[in-house]
Parts: structure tokens; sequence; C-alpha cells
């Protein structure tokens, strides 16, 4: 299990002094085909359309159908969902085990962290550790630091729907601060039906394409402000959450 420490900045060095040529065009965006079974896609398109649940999409603000139009469904928490909760959580967890290998300062820049090895020393967790660790090792890690968003279905009507404003996922909204605590966002695509549709990333001048089954990774503060492009021709279908920080009482105590 890792430990936490708070940083000390006296004490810090350059990390990057010998890999700049690692992160040299990186835009911290990535797409991972196939994450999802397109059969586990259809179902929930099938079962996100029978569902009686649908609510109008909210934004930080609240409804708001000019910024974003949309049906949701938050499955998070609930027992008639708990399969696709399940299924999405899982997708999820195995590419952010392979995004963390390539950016592995996303986990270990927030927080000093250190792991034992065999004899039990404690070692301070560097890059090359990270990339190095096998599955088992990292995943101990990653559930120590991180925790999965709840869960949203949302469907975006052909010619009409959409998430045009563009914005960021990270804000303050609740004396919780749940919305700081997030680190990632992710979508899965769970149809490609359509034209266009794409997420669009505004300061990286890129459009992710849907495809079905494809699972999209990247950080979820204002560098990497996105829309959500209207389809046409079909509806547009996801699921969308973040990959969250644990809360400080869970990582430091107290």
């Amino acid at each position: 299990m890792a430990a936490f420490r708070k940083n000390s900045v006296a004490a810090m060095t350059d990390p990057r002094a010998n890999e700049q040529d690692d992160f040299i065009g990186d835009d911290f965006i990535e797409v991972y085909p196939d994450a999802l079974d397109p059969a586990w896609c259809q179902a929930l398109v099938e079962r996100f359309a029978a569902s009686p649940d649908g609510r109008p999409g909210r934004v930080g603000s609240g409804v708001m159908p000019d910024l974003k139009d949309s049906l949701d469904i938050t499955i998070s928490g609930r027992p008639d969902w708990r399969d696709a909760e399940g299924a999405l959580n899982q997708a999820v967890f195995r590419g952010l085990m392979r995004y963390l290998r390539r950016y592995p300062y996303a986990l270990i820049a927030p927080l000093m962290l250190e792991t034992p090895d065999a004899d039990g020393t404690r070692h301070r967790l560097t890059a090359e550790r990270v990339r190095s660790m096998d599955d088992a090792a990292l995943a101990d890690v990653m559930q120590t630091v991180f925790r999965p968003g709840a869960i949203n279905l949302q469907r975006y009507t052909g010619g009409r729907g959409g998430y045009p404003y563009w914005h960021c996922e990270l804000y303050p909204r609740d004396p919780r601060a749940e919305t700081l605590h997030r680190h990632l966002l992710w979508t899965v695509y769970l149809n490609d039906g359509f034209e266009a549709g794409g997420t669009e990333f505004l300061h990286q001048r890129r459009v992710i394409a849907p495809r079905t089954g494809s699972l999209l990774i990247a950080p979820a503060a204002f560098t990497h402000t996105h829309r959500g492009n209207r389809p046409q021709g079909g509806d547009k279908v996801i699921a969308t959450s973040w990959v969250q920080f644990q809360r400080a009482e869970t990582l430091f105590g107290g």
C-alpha cells in the first residue's frame, strides 16, 4: 500500500531532467479503442432508450439547454444499473492504467508517494517505477490515490442536441468541494451511427470522433477546455464521468 507525505519544495529537483523527449508533443488526450465490448454498448443504448428516468442534462448552474442540450441518467449507486456501472468502471480502470504508464506524473506529481520493495524498504515512486510496476502493484496505488466519479449516461438528439459551450470539468460548487477533486475526465462512446458529434478540445485544436466502445481520457482542468459538437443524422449516446482524487481525510487521515 502506498504512503503519502506532503511535498517538500526545498528538496525537489527536476524529475524530468533526463526524460524531456518523452513529453515533447504530447497533448495528454488519449483514446483507447474497443475499451468496452460493442455488445455492452448496444445494450446500454437500448436500456437508456427504454428507461423512463432520463432527465434534461445539467451544467454547473442547472438546466441550461442553450449550453447543454441532452437527456441524462446518473446510474451510479442505482441497483438496476449496478452491472453497467461495474462494467464501465472496469473499462476505465484498465484505460487509466495505460494512461498512467504513459503519463506517470498524473499520479506522482500531485502527491509524494512511496511504495515498499520485497524486503519492506520504502522507495519514492518515480516515473520509471510507475512504468515498470506490474498491474497488481500499480492497481493498488491507483486505488489508494483515486476513486471513480458518478457516471452519467447522456443522449444527444441528432440535429439538435449537443454541449456547444466551451467548458472544463474543474470548478468550485459545493461545501465538500467534490468538483475540485476531479483530476481526469473520461467518456466512453456507446454508438457512432451519426455524422459529426465529436469531442472538440479548444487549445489542442483536436476533435475526437466517436467510435463505438472507444474510451477518451484527458485532464479535467482548463488546459483541456472542450465541447461536445452536435451529432447529425442520428442520436449520440455516451457514458461519462471523472477520475477523482480520494478526499484528504482518506489520503492523510483526520
